[in-house]
């Protein structure tokens, strides 16, 4: 079957709740065909987690310093190491697993320093 990618849908928002994100690099988000700058990549970590995963056995499950990256359709300046929030995040899973998110932001706020 093919584009059943189209039906997935992944909550970023409730996926965020008792998270925390802080800053640890920037550089320019790229087209992969023309080269063209289309923004900005927000690299972050999951510097807190509070989600509960369903633990198993005694196994503690949970995603801290985790690494994501935020794309942002602008240019913006981003701190290192600051908290940050993604303003209007759409993510979507993909990946052989279905273990990677490419994470898409209006922007990025700056919630403290």
């Amino acid at each position: 079957m093919k584009k059943l990618n189209m039906f997935t849908y992944f909550d970023f928002d409730e996926f965020a709740k008792g998270k925390r994100f802080t800053s640890i690099g920037k550089q320019p988000w790229k087209d992969y065909d023309s080269g063209k700058i289309k923004g900005v990549k927000v690299e972050a970590i999951i510097a807190q987690d509070k989600t509960n995963y369903g633990d198993q056995e005694g196994e503690i499950i949970n995603n801290i310093y985790e690494k994501l990256t935020f794309k942002v359709p602008m240019d913006i300046d981003v701190p290192m190491n600051v908290e940050i929030r993604p303003v209007n995040a759409i993510a979507t899973v993909y990946g052989e697993y279905r273990n990677q998110l490419s994470i898409t932001a209006e922007n990025i706020e700056v919630i403290s320093k």
